[in-house]
């Protein structure tokens, strides 16, 4: 059994799905709209050690299919191997991001976009679409080519995660629970409610990811006339911490930060929490991803691919 490797996991569920024979290109293509970045020669020998332990086979040319042995391998391995990957992966990610939002030094983390270098000037202006109508988590990205997840005749966009601010609460000894990732509809450039809502905690998959992949945003909208439904997470913090809390946002603004939509106890908008906690509702580094693919933008997102200096981010290119 494959126990610690979600990589392999992932090539077999998305072989198991379209049980044709698949390549290395294709399958790379398809870990990355699931938020695995992978290069082709990568997948290949991730293939090569799945032919060895029996689990796929080669079908000529034509790629890989799963044997019995790789079908009864990823239905049991699959759902316990990934409940609860995704918060764990942004919690890890929490506690090595080490901002100090007082000197604007140390590491913040980063969602890494790949985009072909024929359409990177067309992604750059929906980029900047999202900052200026005010839907970004960050008030800028930077561009990243000298990396290895990016492959030639690509460049990498880097923008900052939301999960940065879980590290700088963190460390100013302010526990936060990542609660939910969401859809909010918005109405004459206002949040009005919350349209869709995952838990993080038992999530086999990043929630922002799997919105934008189902179509279910419509950030150009909100952008063009002011109404339409973008990305939001959902944060709470104990209801003791609201002043120390509200002074760190204060510093991370001052740094470039853009949260929260909304900070309050009991009732945020529709939905209804603890009254003994407060609820930090802030718009998704992910809307810019979200609004380039609305625009028929063929991306590859790694969400929480990393932590990086932040002198690195506000520089512009890395």
């Amino acid at each position: 059994m494959i126990k610690t490797e979600h990589k392999y996991i992932e090539i077999l569920r998305i072989l198991k799905e379209h049980q044709e024979p698949m390549g290395a290109k294709r399958l790379s293509e398809l870990l990355a709209e699931r938020g695995y970045v992978m290069t082709d020669r990568a997948v290949q020998y991730y293939l090569r050690y799945l032919d060895t332990r029996g689990f796929t086979q080669k079908v000529g040319n034509q790629g890989r299919i799963l044997t019995t042995t790789g079908i009864a391998e990823t239905d049991c391995a699959l759902v316990e191997d990934r409940i609860g990957f995704v918060i764990s992966k942004l919690e890890r990610l929490a506690y090595r991001s080490t901002f100090d939002p007082d000197t604007a030094t140390g590491d913040v983390a980063y969602n890494l976009t790949i985009v072909p270098d024929e359409d990177l000037e067309g992604v750059l202006r929906t980029f900047d679409n999202v900052r200026d109508a005010g839907f970004s988590f960050f008030q800028s990205y930077a561009l990243m080519d000298r990396d290895p997840r990016i492959p030639s005749g690509h460049t990498g966009i880097l923008t900052v995660c939301s999960i940065t601010m879980d590290g700088v609460f963190q460390h100013n000894g302010i526990p936060v629970k990542m609660a939910y990732g969401g859809t909010i509809r918005v109405i004459d450039k206002k949040p009005v409610e919350f349209v869709d809502l995952i838990g993080y905690q038992g999530s086999t998959v990043d929630p922002l990811q799997l919105f934008i992949n189902s179509g279910l945003t419509s950030i150009g909208p909100c952008i063009a006339e002011g109404n339409g439904i973008v990305l939001a997470n959902i944060r709470q913090i104990p209801g003791s911490s609201w002043d120390r809390a509200s002074d760190l946002i204060s510093r991370m603004q001052n740094c470039g930060f853009r949260f929260p939509v909304i900070m309050g106890r009991g009732k945020v908008y529709n939905l209804m929490t603890d009254p003994g906690r407060i609820s930090l509702v802030s718009y998704s580094g992910m809307n810019s991803i979200g609004f380039a693919a609305e625009e028929g933008y063929k991306l590859s997102t790694e969400i929480g691919a990393g932590t990086i200096p932040f002198s690195r981010v506000i520089g512009g290119g890395i």
